[in-house]
């Protein structure tokens, strides 16, 4: 489990085919603190677990669900790319809960700049409609936001200097894909939540 909270950027550093699987070796440098093979690492939002480390990065394999349903099948040498470990007993919940399951991908339908930061609206995947609501939360490449506003077939999040600085979300243009994962909280206990949806 993870908090939406990105510790690191890292970037990647070499790509391999396995079979049918990817072996993705990120670059990075603080991530690497006391980290070993099995532990939990969330990469743009989804969950890996550590197969390899080396000197100043750590290697992945995504398997052919996990290329399916996210933007790794994306992923090139250079692409950047946004890190959290897994929450442990004690650690501030800055965010919100994220299980570094991605539910899907979307598209970035647009970057604008505004008076207190930036506007970045996102298709809304219809299999998420339901737990896209205003207010609401949500993990955009593992990134804990919150929902500033929904239409029909969008939503709206409003970002401030320093999430875009320290995240890849300040590097996001039009027509990217992202990955997205609901509100765990919305989708376990929907029937607690006050109903902002669009009628």
């Amino acid at each position: 489990m993870f908090t939406g909270i990105i510790q690191e950027i890292g970037t990647i550093k070499n790509i391999q085919k396995d079979a049918e699987n990817l072996k993705i070796q990120i670059a990075c440098l603080k991530i690497l603190k006391n980290k070993k093979i099995g532990d939990s690492i969330a990469v743009d939002g989804c969950c890996q677990t550590v197969t390899g480390i080396f000197k100043d990065s750590f290697e992945v394999q995504a398997i052919p669900e996990t290329l399916r349903c996210t933007n790794f099948k994306n992923f090139k040498k250079g692409t950047k790319v946004n890190l959290e470990s897994s929450l442990k007993v004690g650690d501030s919940l800055d965010g919100h809960f994220v299980l570094g399951h991605v539910d899907d991908i979307t598209i970035c339908y647009s970057h604008k700049n505004s008076k207190n930061g930036y506007i970045l609206t996102f298709g809304i995947p219809k299999n998420l409609k339901k737990y896209i609501v205003y207010k609401g939360s949500v993990a955009i490449n593992g990134v804990s936001l919150t929902i500033a506003k929904v239409e029909q077939k969008s939503y709206s999040i409003a970002i401030i200097p320093y999430t875009l600085e320290n995240t890849n979300l300040g590097s996001i243009k039009e027509g990217d894909e992202v990955n997205v994962e609901g509100d765990v909280l919305a989708k376990y206990n929907p029937s607690g939540i006050i109903d902002y949806r669009l009628k």
